[in-house]
């Protein structure tokens, strides 16, 4: 039969490609602010939708049309232009959009998937929508391994991996984050705590106030990132290794120069009660597994002053007597 009427290229608001773009300029923002801050979380959740709707657009833009109200929608997302008076495409909402892709990659983008999902992207709402600040003060360990294993989920889908969407150093970073996550024996440490509080709760008051005293100025000697210990309370610290190059900024109106380097913690020690935890995912365990920033300031004269070029010579002394 005759073709007399043929659709247009997809259109770019739906288009798969697009959203997966837009999706990829949000992360680039998401991974350019602090961790623990709730611009970090605000970011993630837009480039949460936007993936997933460049996921269902994948398998076919008509799947991204509220049909309620009628048909021109899906018309629109077939690459027609609808006849109707002050047409404005409308797609369907996000709670929709991650259920319609639990249904189409049962094997892939899972339940679990889904829950983490509605829950990020409707705290979004809450935090754009009301006065209450829902992603401040909310440690990003508490939701990076589910955000990055549902959006590892989603990228498979249409055969991409977390290295195409956020780089290689942070989806080295993310892939240990799902791997701890995934740990079920890192649990046991959480036995540890335990074990390591009675202990300390059986000791004197005096005894506890010399051993937290004790616990502040070591830490204060040692490099580390300074906690609070989940079994004492004490001040403790965490180390770790650097996932990311320093950044250094200028503070033009102190002339200092600032470097500050990002942290994934791998190891825990408290001297006041003696728990020593390892491993990323027994620290995600109890709660010890957040990034943190280490920061070193300079004087900037010294800083960006020339090497001596006599450096090393011995002196000079060929001077006359």
């Amino acid at each position: 039969m005759k073709t007399t009427l043929k659709p247009g290229p997809t259109p770019e608001n739906w288009s798969a490609e697009a959203l997966f773009l837009k999706a990829q300029r949000y992360a680039e923002r998401m991974a350019a602010s602090d961790s623990d801050g709730w611009e970090h979380a605000l970011w993630s959740s837009l480039a949460l939708e936007l993936l997933a709707r460049a996921a269902l657009s994948n398998v076919s833009p008509a799947l991204l049309a509220d049909n309620e109200k009628g048909w021109s929608n899906l018309f629109h997302a077939m690459g027609y232009k609808p006849t109707e008076k002050k047409f404005a495409p409308k797609s369907i909402a996000i709670t929709e959009v991650f259920k319609r892709l639990t249904t189409i990659f049962p094997g892939s983008f899972i339940q679990e998937n889904e829950s983490f999902c509605v829950l990020h992207v409707g705290r979004r709402n809450s935090e754009l929508h009301s006065g209450e600040a829902v992603f401040g003060g909310v440690a990003s360990s508490s939701w990076h391994p589910r955000f990055y294993g549902s959006c590892k989920a989603l990228l498979e889908t249409m055969g991409y991996s977390l290295t195409d969407f956020v780089g290689t150093a942070e989806a080295r970073v993310a892939e240990q984050l799902i791997d701890a996550a995934a740990d079920e024996s890192a649990k046991a440490a959480q036995g540890d705590v335990e074990a390591h509080r009675k202990v300390w709760l059986a000791k004197s008051e005096s005894e506890r106030e010399s051993l937290k005293e004790t616990a502040q100025v070591w830490a204060m000697r040692q490099a580390g990132h300074r906690v609070s210990c989940p079994a004492c309370g004490s001040i403790a610290l965490v180390q770790g290794d650097a996932i990311a190059p320093s950044v250094m900024k200028l503070n033009a109106e102190e002339s200092e120069i600032i470097e500050t380097q990002e942290y994934l913690p791998s190891q825990f020690e408290c001297v006041a009660c003696g728990l020593k935890i390892l491993g990323l995912s027994r620290l995600g365990a109890v709660g010890l597994a957040d990034r943190y920033k280490n920061t070193h300031t300079y004087d900037a004269a010294e800083y960006y002053a020339p090497e001596d070029d006599y450096r090393g010579y011995e002196d000079d002394n060929n001077e006359p007597f």
